[in-house]
């Protein structure tokens, strides 16, 4: 386990010792803290249980454990947040505001539909990529969040529907790629302790040079979403300020890299903004961008801020841009974002509520 700013410092004789917070831990490493903590190892799997099945919030409460050593352990934090907000959409959408325990706040959302629960999960407080038209990156960047936090996010929905969650989206606030070690542990924490499927996870990234090649290294079953958002460097760097020092060719042939690591296709978010790049060029142009590559398009019709002015193309402009890519032999499809009267649909995520 790895100490993040949410730990708890625990005063001895001898020194203060920082103890992170037990959440997100495997079983292996739950089962190595009851040892060093003079207890049987069982007592690992009965604690692995109470965290991840039964959404324990104190170790106090664990009702296995003996009154003795529970009075012993109580500071140690498990690293669970506290709901500062919740809304409803009218589609079954919630939307979350998350108190974590330095006081920061982040948003989780989630997403009912038939057979399945999706939830989708910040990794930032806030997020340094400024995406123009992205609500979250007008409130700027906090920190990163520990993995605790990451899967905190999914339990808390998890407990609130009653329902298991089939499937998480690493699409929230915050760019992904800019806290690797933290995601990373989130997504086998998912995986290996909450049981989703890596196939279930979807991780989303702008793009970060040379870290879509590090994340194709460690070859998980995730799918991979890139934003791309315009096919043309010019038209990428106006929407997203990043792209000034990565250039949309060799963030693409990155992807392309990631392809024949993993030998898995690469989705990629669009983003159709009226007027700006939904026109039949730009399909073209993406089109050629795309051509030959293991791939699939997700366009994304806008979804309204109030910090610009962009506007949402109409059905005919949204059907007129899909059909030169099916025409074009690209694989897409149209995203119509949950959650857009709750401000939880996709790029509307913020701290509004103080």
């Amino acid at each position: 386990m790895s100490a993040n700013s949410a730990s708890a410092t625990i005063t001895t004789p001898q020194a203060q010792i920082s103890i992170p917070p037990l959440l997100g831990a495997s079983l292996e490493e739950l089962t190595v803290w009851v040892q060093q903590q003079k207890q049987p190892a069982y007592r690992g799997k009965q604690l692995h249980d109470w965290i991840y099945n039964k959404g324990v919030r104190s170790l106090n409460d664990i009702s296995v454990f003996s009154k003795q050593w529970r009075a012993e352990v109580a500071e140690i934090p498990i690293g669970r947040s506290t709901l500062h907000y919740r809304s409803v959409a009218p589609d079954g959408t919630v939307k979350y505001l998350l108190r974590l325990a330095d006081g920061q706040i982040i948003e989780t959302v989630g997403i009912p539909s038939d057979k399945r629960l999706t939830v989708c999960v910040s990794t930032q407080v806030g997020c340094p990529m400024a995406c123009d038209f992205c609500a979250t990156g007008k409130g700027g960047y906090k920190r990163n969040l520990g993995r605790h936090e990451i899967v905190d996010q999914v339990l808390t929905v998890q407990e609130d529907f009653q329902q298991r969650v089939s499937h998480v989206v690493f699409m929230g606030m915050g760019e992904p790629l800019l806290n690797v070690d933290n995601v990373l542990g989130a997504i086998k924490s998912l995986n290996k302790d909450v049981g989703i499927g890596q196939r279930s996870l979807t991780l989303s990234t702008v793009g970060i040079r040379d870290r879509i090649r590090q994340l194709a290294e460690h070859h998980l079953q995730v799918t991979l979403a890139v934003s791309l958002h315009a096919p043309n460097q010019t038209l990428r760097e106006q929407l997203i300020p990043s792209a000034h020092s990565y250039k949309i060719e060799d963030l693409l042939a990155e992807c392309r890299e990631y392809v024949e690591i993993t030998g898995r296709r690469v989705s990629f978010e669009y983003v159709l903004l009226a007027g700006v790049n939904d026109l039949p060029e730009h399909a073209l142009q993406l089109a050629k961008r795309l051509r030959g590559f293991q791939s699939h398009v997700n366009l994304i019709p806008y979804n309204p801020i109030s910090e610009v002015d962009y506007k949402r193309p109409n059905n005919e402009r949204i059907s007129a841009f899909l059909t030169v890519l099916k025409e074009q032999n690209i694989a897409v499809s149209v995203r119509y974002s949950r959650g857009l009267e709750a401000d939880a649909a996709c790029g509307q995520l913020r701290t509004s509520k103080n």
